[in-house]
């Protein structure tokens, strides 16, 4: 492998977690589309900060990079880093991070109080959406970005049943279409 390569690190329970190489592309267009789209939401609301790949420490032993976060308390904002809890934290999921953004990130998340976790899945096409309810994460929804074949393959009741967009809850005029989510995400 070639040494000169940027390498990203994350600690996890004091475990220090190198890449060794960038996320995939659809990674990159998921993660570029929701900083487009909360940057242009947000634009003007200087008390709230958007924030793309920028490192987040949650405890001494878990030191995340989230692939994107809103944060509402703008003194947690550091120069190199955030401190403490985003209010939404979004990790997009990659073979080799699923486990752990499904698990212990996860967990970690929920127990220092990530108001809302989304997690999303690029060959799915879906987005679980947690919200904290009394300290625990509670599933609101999973939405899926269905493919012209699959919307093809459906009833018209089926298709009548298909949600196009998700609101996250800590905005109340925010609703974003699925479809801006995945853009420039292939097959």
């Amino acid at each position: 492998m070639d040494e000169t390569l940027e390498r990203w690190e994350e600690l996890i329970d004091g475990q220090a977690v190198v890449f060794n190489r960038c996320p995939s592309l659809n990674h990159n267009s998921i993660s570029g589309n929701l900083c487009f789209i909360f940057g242009n939401y947000l634009y003007g609301k200087k008390e709230m900060r958007p924030l793309c790949h920028f490192d987040t420490w949650l405890t001494e032993k878990d030191h995340f990079l989230p692939d994107f976060t809103v944060i509402f308390d703008k003194s947690k904002v550091k120069r190199t880093h955030v401190e403490g809890a985003p209010d939404l934290v979004v990790e997009v999921l990659s073979p080799g991070t699923a486990k752990r953004d499904k698990g212990h990130k996860k967990d970690v998340y929920e127990r220092c109080g990530v108001r809302e976790y989304w997690i999303v899945d690029p060959v799915g096409r879906s987005i679980e959406q947690y919200v904290l309810e009394d300290g625990a994460f509670t599933l609101r929804d999973v939405y899926y970005h269905y493919r012209p074949y699959e919307l093809d393959d459906m009833t018209d009741e089926e298709k009548a049943e298909v949600v196009t967009d998700i609101r996250c809850t800590l905005f109340d005029d925010l609703s974003i279409k699925l479809e801006e989510v995945f853009y420039y995400v292939g097959d």
